[in-house]
């Protein structure tokens, strides 16, 4: 099928219930209107005077913490499931852990918000969980806790997405032939290891680590020596052969596995100096702590994946004014079980209002242009795409370093898309 995407807007499309736990009615950002808080009990109801990492923090000023419990009428059918915790305490990483389980059934293991959110309290986090089977009339959501109490800020439910036709395929690489990627859609970079993002691996061509065969590419991470490196593995992009100023962005992957693995699907400007102030054409931009072409230009991440966290696929956006290091990141996250057994489509629209990021038919992030110019919103010139997959680094490393026994391990990706209106 060579078309695809969602036609209109996403809280129109697919939204069924949304309540603010602990709180009163409110309308979010993206159109969603959360009930004043119903179905909802057990535990005891707090609140914060103050959020970072959501373009939403009334959600998060009301919250439940302990025995919480969720009862809600529902047709049967099949939702997602998008839930919102901010951790209100002043504890460390490990301190609060809970699963989460809906109808039953456990959903999310030992959660630990604290961690999902670089350490960092008071940070908003959205969780989704897709394809959740109602058959009984009766959506019921419970949690246990392993270490303190459950917390919960708010939540979503909503129906499965709607494929259209109002999308047409205009690039895009099926990886139908054998051998190094297309030259004329990819440029492979070669970098040594610790250029961005502390990362450990060295970047080659060589086919060892970057190739197409049986219909896939295939970007492989191996553990050996290699140019002052102790790994090795490819990234490959689409700058000058593939820039695109809004659209479908559609990779069909599936993902390595392991301790210390850090795949990525995701997007750089294509003129990365559009919004810089302290470099006007530094080859050496990524990763350079004298030039702010990024984040000031920005980012888009269809896709990352850490390994010590399997099954946690994120979407992202980089602006100056939020971005990791000003404890303001915009992000969400997907829970999919099966991401290095299975292929699963990886997704995102982007339009001058609106950026919206899925796995499959699950609309687990949104990101909307606020109007405040281009420290919140530089997604008004043409991106490229890249592809990558990562061995350690910042984040990589941060959940326990690298498992060497591992290696090698594969990135495979059925096929890149790229679909405009």
């Amino acid at each position: 099928m060579l078309s695809g995407g969602c036609n209109g807007p996403a809280a129109e499309r697919d939204f069924v219930w949304a309540v603010n736990v602990g709180g009163g009615a409110y309308t979010s950002t993206d159109g969603i209107e959360y009930n004043a808080e119903e179905f909802v009990s057990g535990g005891k109801i707090g609140e914060l005077d103050e959020i970072r990492g959501s373009q939403d923090p009334a959600l998060y000023y009301s919250f439940r913490e302990g025995d919480i419990r969720v009862d809600k009428p529902i047709a049967n059918g099949v939702y997602d499931i998008i839930l919102h915790f901010a951790e209100p305490a002043e504890i460390q990483r490990g301190e609060r852990l809970f699963d989460v389980f809906v109808n039953d059934q456990s959903v999310i293991r030992k959660l630990d918000v604290m961690l999902s959110r670089d350490g960092k309290i008071k940070s908003g986090l959205t969780v989704a969980v897709p394809n959740i089977a109602v058959t009984d009339g009766r959506l019921r959501i419970t949690f246990a806790a392993a270490a303190l109490e459950p917390i919960l800020s708010a939540l979503v439910i909503r129906g499965k997405a709607q494929s259209t036709d109002s999308w047409q395929l205009v690039w895009g690489d099926e990886f139908d032939y054998e051998g190094p990627p297309d030259p004329t859609k990819w440029n492979i970079e070669e970098w040594a290891a610790r250029v961005v993002n502390d990362e450990d691996q060295a970047y080659t061509s060589r086919a060892e680590n970057v190739r197409v065969e049986n219909g896939h590419l295939i970007i492989e991470a191996h553990k050996e020596d290699f140019d002052d490196a102790l790994y090795t593995s490819a990234r490959m992009q689409s700058q000058g052969k593939g820039d695109f100023l809004y659209g479908r962005f559609e990779v069909r992957a599936k993902l390595p596995r392991g301790m210390g693995t850090w795949p990525a699907i995701w997007m750089l400007p294509s003129d990365p100096f559009t919004y810089a102030t302290t470099c006007a054409d530094d080859p050496n931009w990524q990763g350079s702590d004298d030039c702010d072409a990024w984040p000031n230009s920005g980012e888009m991440d269809i896709m990352e994946h850490v390994g010590y966290q399997m099954g946690h696929v994120h979407g992202t956006v980089h602006t100056k004014a939020y971005y990791w290091a000003v404890w303001k990141q915009r992000k969400g996250r997907v829970i999919l079980d099966d991401v290095d057994k299975a292929f699963h489509d990886y997704v995102l629209e982007w339009s001058p209002e609106r950026i919206d990021v899925y796995a499959d038919d699950t609309l687990y992030f949104t990101y909307m242009n606020e109007g405040a110019g281009w420290e919140a919103w530089p997604f008004d010139k043409p991106f490229h795409l890249i592809l990558n997959v990562a061995v350690g680094g910042m984040w990589g490393r941060s959940g326990g370093g690298i498992d060497d026994s591992v290696f090698p391990q594969q990135m495979l990706v059925d096929y890149v898309r790229v679909f405009e209106r």
